[in-house]
């Protein structure tokens, strides 16, 4: 089933979140105050490109906590209201609800990045 529903996916929507967040990744890394930021687009990239059957950990500690309420401040709101939008509008079908679950965890890592571990289940 994670097979199949990574195939599904990569091919609907992960290509495309991938895209965008590397080329977010890529314009953030051209100044040097933006390579933090940008290092995490790429962790966000790899993650929504085939979400199924990885888990997000967030991390703790005092210097991911600063670079977590910048990241909120400037990028995460907004990301994850539009994951959270994209969640709601693929609850509506009944073979939509896997996929919203897979948004819901992309809401999690774009508004705590710093510090989040991904692992394989």
């Amino acid at each position: 089933m994670r097979i199949l529903g990574n195939i599904i996916w990569f091919l609907l929507a992960g290509f495309w979140s991938w895209l965008a967040w590397s080329i977010a990744g890529l314009l953030l890394c051209i100044t040097i105050v933006g390579i933090p930021f940008g290092l995490q687009c790429f962790k966000i990239g790899s993650f929504g490109l085939f979400p199924f059957g990885k888990r997000i950990e967030a991390g703790t500690g005092l210097g991911s906590l600063l670079l977590n309420i910048l990241w909120i401040l400037f990028f995460g709101w907004e990301l994850a209201l539009m994951h959270l939008a994209s969640a709601f509008f693929l609850c509506v079908s009944i073979i939509g609800i896997p996929f919203a679950f897979q948004s819901v965890k992309l809401t999690v890592i774009s508004l705590f990045p710093f510090g989040a571990k991904i692992e394989y289940d």
